[in-house]
């Protein structure tokens, strides 16, 4: 995951949420900023600080040995440490802004560092101040997440439940959940050091009310989720495999056959090539079903404009 740009210098995290389009004429730094420790703790919530540069499963994984709560349904996420809030990383009902507390950030102007706490955030889904506001001018250093003594599960949400069940657990622990997130990714997902990808490449769009009301009557089974300010948030996935896109390929590049979020580079097709890609899905689900979709991979140089 990218943590920040600046001019001619490109601040990488883990990488993994990229996508270049051409080569970057400039410098390009990777964030290696590591150690984790505890700074605070009360009765029930333990303060944890984490260096931007630390994996971020690794992170997980070393929270819930410790019987740390709130991050296992985040289990198997690529990237840093240092990118999670930039992106509020989330999965199966949960996100970064459910467990952050605050962060550190370098200015590069001033030099200064600065702290910022969930409210300066700003976060949004797959959002915050860091992608819009404030966008190329600070590099994360480190992050504190207020985690839980006394964990409360989340299972409802994707397949999870079905997993639990399935291995006999009606009891979980957070180890036990994180490890059926780490089989339904590892089901459904691509491992990018076997075939090419960058993970879910678009959003989940948000919708009003009235839109999806009219895409029910024609879609009942379309799956659907409540967001705020009465609108619904759809399933990005859901969308471009209705459309027929699931294991669409073009070229040497294509539409994952197991997850539609993703776009997989089956070898020696260049980043433009998986733009335009993702340019043609957007335009087939927006004739279809009247829903613009937006990426949510970090294009390089930056294509915002580019439908």
């Amino acid at each position: 995951m990218a943590n920040n740009t600046h001019g001619a210098l490109l601040i990488l995290g883990g990488g993994s949420n990229m996508l270049f389009t051409e080569d970057f004429e400039g410098l390009v730094l990777r964030n290696e900023i590591k150690g984790i420790e505890v700074v605070n703790e009360d009765p029930n919530t333990i303060y944890v600080k984490a260096g931007a540069g630390e994996v971020w499963h690794a992170f997980v994984l070393h929270c819930i040995a410790q019987n740390w709560g709130g991050l296992e349904n985040l289990s198997l996420i690529p990237g840093s440490v240092g990118a999670s809030p930039m992106q509020n990383i989330g999965a199966y009902g949960v996100e970064i802004k459910d467990v952050f507390h605050e962060l550190s950030a370098y200015h590069l102007e001033s030099g200064e560092i600065h702290t910022f706490n969930k409210e300066q955030c700003q976060f949004g889904y797959r959002e915050s101040v860091f992608k819009r506001a404030l966008k190329n001018q600070y590099i994360i250093t480190d992050v504190t997440f207020a985690l839980s003594k006394q964990p409360v599960l989340k299972t409802s949400y994707g397949a999870i439940q079905q997993e639990l069940e399935a291995k006999g657990i009606d009891q979980p622990t957070i180890k036990e959940i994180s490890e059926a997130v780490i089989a339904i990714r590892q089901s459904k997902l691509p491992d990018p050091n076997v075939l090419g990808n960058a993970g879910s490449f678009f959003k989940n769009p948000v919708v009003s009310n009235v839109i999806f009301s009219a895409l029910q009557e024609r879609y009942p089974e379309i799956p659907n989720y409540p967001a705020p300010a009465n609108q619904v948030k759809l399933a990005a996935g859901w969308l471009i495999e209705k459309a027929g896109l699931k294991g669409f390929r073009k070229g040497s590049c294509g539409v994952h056959e197991k997850q539609a979020l993703v776009l997989v580079n089956y070898g020696g097709s260049k980043g433009r090539e998986i733009l335009d890609l993702s340019s043609f899905i957007i335009d087939t689900i927006q004739q279809q079903f009247g829903v613009t979709l937006e990426r949510e991979v970090n294009i390089i140089p930056s294509h915002e404009n580019i439908l």
